[in-house]
């Protein structure tokens, strides 16, 4: 079943590659004139992208698996297990989110902006880009990420099967198309834009529950192909110029483990890392996962998934690499 599913990604998706080392060139791109150096990066998305700063000290929590000072001390370090945002901004200089920059010497009044939101869709990306835009105009120097659609995927999903799955792919194909258009509207904005198709929770611990749970069809099999549709549309949509826009796959990413397992150095592929039992949160979320809270013989860096739908930090790391290949690559 997986090597169809990726055979029809082939034959949709002209641009394909197989491992995460290839996966930041993939698409776009040309031959770089001058070497393009952010002043500033802006995260727009979902959790995926989304460092929160719950206590205010500018050590900040993700829905990944959580750095701590070290085994014994669960002291949070928020520059560990780096976001895929996180680290594509490391691979600069200067670049530093306000969520993620604690003492003893903090940056004085970071220009780098996280406007992703826990629980974002593709409708709420207009206003993400709306609230950037009131503070501030785009410049030359500003470098954006853009990420979301899991939760359009899950929310559709779920509608199952009250709603039939063609008008549950129209439903992702359109918000597909959405972020697409906002993706274009960033660049013809000014910005210099990485935009990454949203990862295959087709493989998630998730998608293979419902499998499991469900005697009707093949419940994973179907929500592979409802993310293949949102990632084409949006694919589709954008104006990939290769001077402007750089892509990004996730979901290749995602596929390319599953299929060859210690890609990236992850190895488990289809269990969650994090044991949410140990959860101090009401709901339980990874958000409080940290790397003294996995389940036995679990990795941050080992892990395809932090929980049955969040990548881990391992995974996060390989996205970041593929987002930062680009960004230096493309002739921006």
């Amino acid at each position: 079943m997986r090597l169809n599913v990726m055979q029809v990604r082939r034959a949709a998706l002209a641009c394909g590659v197989l491992t995460a080392a290839l996966l930041g060139a993939s698409c776009g791109g040309g031959q770089q004139v001058t070497t393009f150096s952010p002043t500033r990066l802006i995260a727009f998305g979902d959790e995926t992208s989304a460092i929160l700063d719950i206590n205010g000290d500018g050590n900040g929590a993700k829905y990944s698996v959580n750095a701590t000072a070290s085994d014994t001390d669960p002291t949070l370090v928020c520059q560990g297990n780096p976001l895929w945002i996180q680290r594509l901004a490391a691979g600069f200089s200067g670049l530093v989110f306000a969520e993620c920059n604690p003492g003893p010497t903090p940056v004085t009044t970071p220009s780098s902006r996280i406007r992703a939101t826990v629980g974002a869709h593709a409708a709420d990306l207009a206003a993400q880009i709306d609230a950037q835009l009131a503070e501030s105009a785009f410049s030359a120097g500003d470098l954006v990420t853009v990420l979301v659609g899991v939760n359009d995927v899950l929310d559709q999903y779920a509608q199952y099967p009250t709603q039939s799955e063609p008008q549950i792919t129209a439903n992702v194909e359109a918000a597909g198309a959405e972020v697409g258009r906002q993706v274009n509207r960033l660049a013809d904005a000014g910005a210099k834009v990485i935009v990454s198709t949203i990862p295959d929770v087709g493989y998630s611990p998730f998608a293979i529950a419902e499998k499991a749970a469900h005697i009707d069809t093949d419940r994973q099999t179907m929500i592979i192909r409802i993310v293949l549709r949102f990632n084409a549309s949006l694919r589709s949509t954008i104006v990939n110029d290769g001077r402007r826009i750089g892509l990004v796959t996730a979901d290749e990413l995602v596929e390319s483990i599953v299929a060859f397992p210690g890609l990236d150095g992850i190895t488990n592929t289809t269990t969650a890392a994090c044991d949410l039992g140990q959860s101090k949160l009401t709901p339980a979320s990874i958000l409080d996962c940290t790397s003294q809270t996995l389940i036995s013989g679990s990795g941050a860096a080992s892990n395809l998934w932090a929980d049955d739908r969040h990548l881990s930090s391992g995974a996060q790391s390989a996205l970041g690499d593929s987002a930062l290949t680009r960004a230096k690559n493309n002739p921006f």
